[in-house]
């Protein structure tokens, strides 16, 4: 499926990821390429202590639609997404870490998932945790049990960030004030028509979880 209707905004926050962000933007950009008229690829650096921004900036030099974010300090992981939702021009946005534990080539389905179905939120759910230790999984698991216990707004089970959202939420989202914005129970909390999308997470290709 080709989409020229559609400005896709991939947002890509980053925390000293130099050994795994070449083959991040070389596969988000293949897959944009191939499907999407207008793109733009938002990445914001975190306050990177290696070699991540100048590797940033040399993408945006090659490619006009790269957009970077370069924060004053690291702030982390959520006002990092925050600020390329905020920058963001798309008229729909991807949400995606730069560890490529989210696969970019399954943003297509998405997509079409929330087209056909006329979604505002397609959500990435993790049927399968490649690579993580039983600790991680098994803390993960009680992670959400334990929100949905002690909050009103349902979130769904488990779920991080990666997910596709619309321009109606985006704007939403951005009139919000908090200043420390836990992104996937506010998204769950705005509303809106939102569907899961089931998918095999990858174990992270290069460098360490932050």
């Amino acid at each position: 499926m080709f989409y020229n209707d559609i400005l896709l905004s991939v947002i890509v926050p980053c925390y000293n990821e130099d050994k795994v962000i070449r083959e991040t933007y070389s596969r988000i950009h293949k897959v944009v390429q191939e499907h999407f008229s207008k793109y733009e690829i938002v990445f914001v650096n975190d306050g990177s202590k290696d070699d991540t921004y100048p590797i940033l900036l040399e993408f945006a030099r090659e490619n006009e639609n790269v957009v970077v974010i370069n924060l004053s300090r690291n702030f982390g992981h959520q006002p990092a997404v925050s600020a390329g939702i905020h920058e963001c021009r798309g008229t729909h946005a991807v949400i995606m870490d730069a560890d490529l534990q989210d696969p970019p080539e399954v943003i297509p389905e998405m997509m079409t998932m929330l087209l056909d179905n006329n979604y505002n939120v397609v959500y990435g759910v993790r049927e399968v945790r490649k690579g993580e230790s039983l600790f991680k999984k098994a803390s993960a698991y009680l992670f959400y049990r334990l929100i949905n216990y002690l909050s009103e707004t349902k979130l769904p089970l488990d779920t991080g960030d990666f997910r596709l959202i619309d321009r109606k939420v985006i704007d939403v989202f951005n009139r919000l004030r908090e200043k420390q914005k836990y992104i996937r129970g506010i998204i769950s909390w705005i509303g809106f028509s939102q569907q899961p999308f089931y998918y095999e997470r990858d174990a992270r290709v290069a460098g360490d979880t932050k």
